[in-house]
């Protein structure tokens, strides 16, 4: 059996979900027909359908039928839309652009932006819910729910809920960590979940399934991350990100997320190689807070998660020619 490479599997997912949004969402001559251009509008307005291609793949572990595991796919697709259609408004971050193009909100008005981000959410449980979706109920019943629980107060919504507060207030990496868990994580487990649910797996390998969807939905986040840091030092751009996790540490080891808000323009106007550097600075701390944790484990040892963070610090301090101690109780590191 031939396997497609990523790129060719990206571009399937992506036209999967491109024919049945085609399909599903036909602008009526109606004045109800200007929310679902808006939804058309952010639904086929780019992006490359990872959480899709994600559920598809997943899906096929199980050997699932094409028809049912496009719908799923579809639904995850709206519900991600949905999400960055309300994250872009003037109440979140105040976006102008997505993709390159307009947010919703500029395009036609905030109000429209808000009913089509409504729109497109309970258009996914709409897919979800409907017979063609899956003949078993108790199917259908399962990844409606969690969906909801993806998307609710405890994944997404919640996620950004965090996200808004961080704005005036100072969040440690841990904290970070979870923000994006719920905000992105969560959507991107179900995603894998989603395709084990309809191939009625086994609670384990659900479990497991969701395990690499959450370790991936947080490298994700990381990688958007340091590209967006890179685009705007090679471009000049202000609009970076929410947050700075390159931000030198305040008092207690912890990043102000407000205050690093208003850094975004000074990082912006670093040097390309400067910026580099300072990765491969944080790269090599993570390395050796890695190599702590993995020391500690082999030695049956208990690593904590200060104590990985008081040795990646130590090498900020090394390379400012400040002597670090490490301090360890009974063979084990200690939260400080």
């Amino acid at each position: 059996m031939n396997t497609p490479n990523l790129e060719t599997a990206l571009k399937h997912a992506s036209g999967l979900i491109d024919q049945k949004l085609e399909e599903f969402l036909v602008v009526p001559d109606a004045p109800e027909g200007r929310v679902i251009e808006a939804m058309k509008y952010t639904l086929m307005g780019g992006g490359k359908r990872l959480r899709a291609f994600l559920c598809i793949q997943t899906a096929k572990l199980f050997n699932v039928e094409e028809a049912h595991y496009a719908r799923v796919a579809t639904a995850i697709e709206c519900a991600h839309s949905y999400s960055l259609v309300h994250d872009d408004l003037p109440a979140m971050d105040d976006d102008d652009l997505r993709r390159g193009k307009p947010t919703v909100h500029k395009q036609f008005d905030e109000a429209t932006a808000i009913l089509a981000g409504d729109a497109l959410l309970t258009l996914a449980f709409e897919f979800l819910a409907h017979p063609e979706t899956h003949a078993n109920a108790g199917v259908r019943c399962d990844l409606v729910a969690a969906l909801a629980k993806a998307a609710g107060a405890h994944g997404m919504v919640g996620g950004q809920m965090i996200d808004l507060q961080a704005e005036n207030e100072t969040f440690d990496i841990g904290q970070i960590t979870r923000l994006q868990r719920l905000k992105t994580g969560e959507l991107i487990a179900y995603a894998c979940e989603g395709g084990a649910i309809l191939g009625q797996a086994s609670n384990n390998a659900r479990e497991a399934l969701r395990g690499y969807a959450l370790d991936l939905g947080l490298a994700y986040g990381e990688l958007v991350l340091q590209r967006a840091h890179l685009v705007a030092a090679v471009l000049g751009r202000n609009e970076v990100l929410p947050f700075d996790l390159e931000a030198e540490p305040a008092a207690g080891d912890r990043v102000s997320h407000g205050a690093a808000v208003h850094r975004r323009r000074n990082r912006a106007e670093r040097a390309p190689g400067e910026l580099l550097a300072k990765r491969r600075e944080v790269a090599e701390e993570r390395a050796v807070g890695g190599a702590l944790l993995s020391k500690h484990r082999r030695s049956g040892g208990r690593c904590s998660h200060r104590g990985v963070h008081a040795a990646q610090q130590g090498q900020r301090r090394e390379r400012r020619g400040k002597q670090h101690r490490c301090r360890r109780a009974g063979g084990r590191d200690q939260h400080r």
